[in-house]
């Protein structure tokens, strides 16, 4: 089967609930998304390798990179190779100096580590026949999603819009120490363009 590659093109709070996030991913040199709704700890972890900040401790998926380098072990390409019931299945390809294996993984820790070993991620025509949605020239998403958990994601950024960039700076500083790193990502967005 041919692989389609796809890239990260958003992450924010998923409207389906309060504790779930929602990463999206976009096929490259294509029209279609594909919305995955991860926990939050997958979010944070996936926002804090997006974002190149540094914890003051390694995180679980850093923690894995490490120990991969630590044994000449690379990750070079994720699959998201199948969809059953609204939940998707990855698989990391990586190799050592003899050999390459495929490992099963939760899609959202896949993302993760993608991003943190710096590979491509890929899936297959049929997970995007089935479970993505192409946006239109007018912006509104048309769907392909059947038996999914997948929503599209809401405006991380719309509840900052009122806020003055003081009021912004304390909220990043708050969320920066409770280890927020996608509200402190979201946050720092905001600033950012306001001071274009």
């Amino acid at each position: 089967m041919k692989k389609i590659e796809l890239e990260i093109i958003a992450l924010s709070h998923s409207m389906s609930g309060t504790q779930s996030y929602a990463v999206v991913l976009g096929e490259v040199n294509g029209l279609r998304k594909l919305p995955i709704v991860i926990g939050g700890f997958e979010a944070q972890a996936i926002a804090v390798a997006l974002e190149r900040m540094k914890p003051s401790r390694p995180l679980t998926h850093d923690l894995i990179k490490n120990f991969t380098a630590a044994f000449n072990i690379e990750l070079v390409e994720v699959i998201i190779n199948d969809l059953q019931e609204g939940v998707f299945y990855s698989t990391l390809v990586c190799i050592n100096d003899k050999q390459t294996a495929e490992i099963d993984s939760r899609t959202s820790d896949a993302i993760a580590l993608a991003v943190r070993f710096g590979c491509p991620i890929y899936t297959y025509e049929h997970i995007l026949e089935s479970a993505s949605l192409v946006i239109d020239e007018s912006g509104t998403p048309t769907t392909n999603i059947e038996n999914t958990s997948t929503t599209i994601p809401s405006n991380p950024n719309q509840a900052l819009i009122n806020k003055s960039i003081e009021e912004l700076q304390d909220m990043l500083n708050e969320v920066l120490e409770s280890e927020d790193y996608i509200k402190a990502a979201a946050i720092r967005d905001e600033i950012n363009r306001r001071k274009k």
